[in-house]
């Protein structure tokens, strides 16, 4: 058991633009601890960003980000016998490490090209409102407004008895 939580670290701003969030993000892209080749993999995939949309990159970052992260998800909660699936509102940290994860896993699904340009293929592609990104997070939308009728159960909590 834990004695308390855990310390938050502070992630440092990535080299090229200073943005905390892509320091981040290029932090979730890393594999094996090769943070070089991370860093080539997004700053390549932000110049075909921006070589295609014909806009900033760290704007186009922020606004695919934007458009990614969920305000609800459900969490499974065992109530009375029986499995309830719960919206609950997402924290900040959350959504974005969603935001995240939802992006690279789409981007590595994808076949036959190098990462950086699968990876700016998703970015445009969550721009323009399509791609497997958006469908995880509209999924998740659709999850918790089906569920919506077990909200209630949020604010449960058992009788605590004293023996």
């Amino acid at each position: 058991m834990r004695s308390g939580q855990v310390p938050k670290r502070n992630i440092a701003p990535d080299y090229k633009f200073q943005n905390v969030d892509l320091g981040k993000f290029i932090n979730y892209i890393m594999q094996r601890g090769k943070k070089t080749v991370a860093q080539k993999i997004v700053y390549n995939a932000l110049d075909i960003v921006k070589e295609r949309s014909k806009q900033e990159p760290l704007e186009v970052f922020d606004k695919v980000v934007k458009a990614l992260t969920p305000l609800l998800e459900v969490r499974s909660r065992r109530i009375g016998g029986a499995n309830y699936q719960i919206p609950m509102p997402v924290s900040g940290r959350r959504r974005y490490m969603l935001a995240f994860r939802w992006l690279i896993n789409a981007a590595r699904e994808r076949k036959g090209k190098p990462m950086q340009e699968k990876l700016a293929q998703e970015m445009l592609d969550v721009l323009n409102g399509i791609g497997v990104a958006i469908k995880k997070k509209q999924d998740t939308h659709r999850m918790a407004e089906a569920n919506k009728a077990f909200a209630h159960f949020l604010r449960f909590k058992k009788p605590v008895s004293k023996v």
